[in-house]
């Protein structure tokens, strides 16, 4: 007997209500995503797990300092040694950290930051 419409839960991946049960899994005609409604959910993505120069865990918030003169790419300017990098976001990617120096975004490996 198929469920009611009601007990049909909406897509996780893109909030679709145009969801309907083949067997025991439920799919998204919208976004062609199938799901295991038994399965544990992971809601919550994890932090990824980011150390500095001297392995020290960065989380979202912290505050860091350059150990080394970085020069820019396009351009002739250098982050200089010693500049402190207020609430960094971590980002997945090869350039893991997010921060703002000057009013200006950059991405940075977090192998040129100490911890502050």
């Amino acid at each position: 007997m198929p469920p009611d419409m009601s007990t049909i839960p909406a897509c996780p991946e893109c909030a679709s209500e145009h969801t309907y049960q083949d067997g025991e899994f439920f799919i998204c005609p919208d976004c062609a995503h199938e799901w295991d409604p038994r399965a544990p959910s992971d809601e919550t993505e994890a932090e990824p797990v980011i150390k500095d120069s001297n392995g020290n865990l960065l989380s979202t918030g912290d505050a860091a300092i350059l150990i080394k003169d970085l020069k820019l790419k396009g351009s002739s300017g250098t982050l200089k040694a010693g500049t402190k990098v207020k609430n960094i976001r971590l980002v997945s990617g090869d350039h893991p950290i997010d921060c703002k120096i000057d009013g200006v975004s950059y991405l940075l490996k977090p192998e040129f930051l100490k911890k502050a």
